[in-house]
């Protein structure tokens, strides 16, 4: 067992293709299997939690729409949004559901804080938000005491298509990007910006070079 995790940007990769290389990931890990870091974007789609109402898709349009197995409700996924999906044992790092909640909206929060811009976590309704808009969404699903899904944190994607939804069954939430806010317009800058503060978070412990030379392998991919 490594306290190293692999990282990897896989690039605009369909969901269904991310979504059933993440069970056969998770299905087929052992107590010895590294976690894994998995950075990647989506073309458009709208996806429906466990716990989602079909009738929160107001109007699809030519949109995907596909009932998934994470927790939570409706939200959008599309190119321009960095999705993370930490592949961690929840149990080899002693964390619960909750913590690991917490570590993804913290990470968020400190790594945006150094691009000067002030967010916060809610307990009432996870994900990351800035003056009460969204900036990033939560939906995870733990199986065999490990996580899949995760979080997604708009870059610079067109919002247009979360106005055709009530996000997360919330009526009229309004959303937030990076861009609108000064911040890099780029995912994979994102990427590479916001892995070590997940690194950090989630309490693996690395070195300073180690990460740096993960960070390297991560924008050579």
């Amino acid at each position: 067992m490594t306290d190293v995790p692999v990282l990897r940007h896989l690039g605009l990769v369909a969901y269904e293709v991310t979504w059933a290389a993440m069970v056969k990931f998770t299905n087929e890990r052992d107590e010895l299997t590294p976690d894994e870091i998995w950075f990647v974007e989506h073309p458009s789609i709208f996806t429906l939690g466990l716990n989602a109402n079909v009738r929160d898709v107001l109007d699809r349009g030519n949109i995907p729409v596909l009932k998934i197995d994470r927790g939570g409700q409706v939200t959008y996924h599309g190119p321009g949004q960095l999705v993370v999906y930490p592949l961690v044992d929840l149990r080899r790092r002693a964390m619960g559901v909750r913590d690991l909640v917490v570590a993804l909206e913290t990470a968020i929060v400190t790594y945006v804080a150094q691009l000067g811009i002030t967010a916060m976590g809610s307990r009432a309704a996870p994900g990351v938000y800035v003056n009460g808009a969204k900036l990033a969404s939560i939906g995870l699903r733990i199986r065999r005491g490990a996580s899949y899904h995760g979080i997604s944190l708009n870059v610079a994607l067109d919002l247009q298509p979360f106005e055709r939804i009530n996000v997360c069954g919330k009526q009229g939430q309004a959303m937030v990007r990076l861009t609108d806010l000064c911040g890099p317009i780029d995912v994979l800058a994102a990427a590479i910006g916001l892995a070590p503060h997940l690194i950090q978070a989630l309490g693996y412990g690395i070195a300073h070079s180690a990460i740096r030379t993960d960070l390297q392998a991560l924008n050579s991919r």
